[in-house]
């Protein structure tokens, strides 16, 4: 064994950090929990200068932990400004950052804060909750445009929160990269956190055909019905030839995750299909490879 790979044989795992954040609301706490659940040693709004000395040095703060999770939102005041530079003095060489940002349209927020009846962390005396929703949003900016990984909870239980978490982080990482591929209906809104959307729906509709409609991307009838088609297996190819070149230079970029969202008109036949069809031409990349069909159990 030459000196080189003895060196890199000897080199210690990095340690995994994961920095939670978000909105107001969205699942964060349930996130923490899960997380705790899976052996993190989960940190929740420290103060910014605590904060400051805590990722400077995150190993000196819990001894040997090798898996670290940081819940932090705008309770801790100046951070939502000044945790995305915080986190480039975090040395790539010892951590594995990962950034996961939740969060949930504004009628979710508002209903689930009119459930519990609490008030808005940023609310000010008697001003409705909706403009400390909109101000959190605000002053989130900037650290949703860092994140590794976005969560929106909006349609998801407290159950489907943990069950997101535990996929993701249960196994550990491996340091690949992660794809998410994403089917989706655009008359139930574009997935947030997207990097790639692919707009399908000028493929044949297996939803005008009576004896298709009632059956899903996930069935076997659609799926011939659609590899019939000369465009779908058009777009099989190119989009195969376009994702095997972009992954690389996503990883290349210390990308960790990548989310590809495919839509069509109700999210249940055309678009399901494809990311079922998409899923093993992917393997060749090296990623790990995810599909989520957001709106394939949606009424039409």
């Amino acid at each position: 064994m030459n000196k080189e790979s003895s060196a890199s044989s000897a080199r210690p795992q990095r340690a995994r950090l994961l920095v939670i954040s978000g909105l107001s609301g969205s699942g964060k706490s349930t996130a923490a929990n899960a997380l705790e659940d899976l052996g993190y040693y989960c940190v929740d709004n420290l103060p910014l200068p605590l904060l400051r000395t805590f990722l400077a040095d995150p190993l000196a703060q819990v001894g040997d932990r090798r898996l670290i999770a940081v819940v932090t939102d705008v309770r801790a005041p100046g951070s939502s400004e000044e945790l995305p530079r915080l986190l480039e003095t975090v040395d790539p060489e010892t951590f594995d950052v990962l950034v996961v940002f939740l969060e949930a349209a504004e009628e979710v927020l508002l209903r689930r804060y009119s459930e519990t009846r609490r008030s808005h962390p940023i609310g000010v005396g008697e001003r409705p909750v909706i403009d400390g929703i909109r101000r959190e949003r605000e002053m989130l900016v900037a650290l949703r445009g860092r994140a590794d990984l976005i969560l929106d909870t909006s349609d998801w239980s407290v159950h489907d929160v943990r069950r997101e978490i535990y996929q993701e982080f249960a196994e550990g990482r491996d340091g690949s990269l992660t794809v998410s591929l994403v089917s989706f209906g655009f008359k139930h809104g574009v997935p947030s956190g997207t990097d790639l959307l692919f707009d399908v729906r000028f493929l044949p509709n297996p939803y005008f055909i009576p004896r298709l409609r009632a059956l899903s991307g996930l069935d076997l009838p659609i799926q011939e019905f659609l590899n019939e088609q000369e465009d779908f297996l058009e777009l099989q190819h190119r989009l195969e030839d376009l994702l095997l070149f972009l992954l690389p230079l996503y990883q290349r970029e210390n990308r960790s995750y990548v989310t590809v969202a495919v839509g069509c008109t109700g999210g249940r036949h055309r678009s399901v299909a494809l990311c079922e069809s998409l899923a093993p031409r992917l393997q060749p990349s090296g990623a790990n490879v995810r599909i989520r069909h957001r709106d394939v159990d949606r009424a039409s």
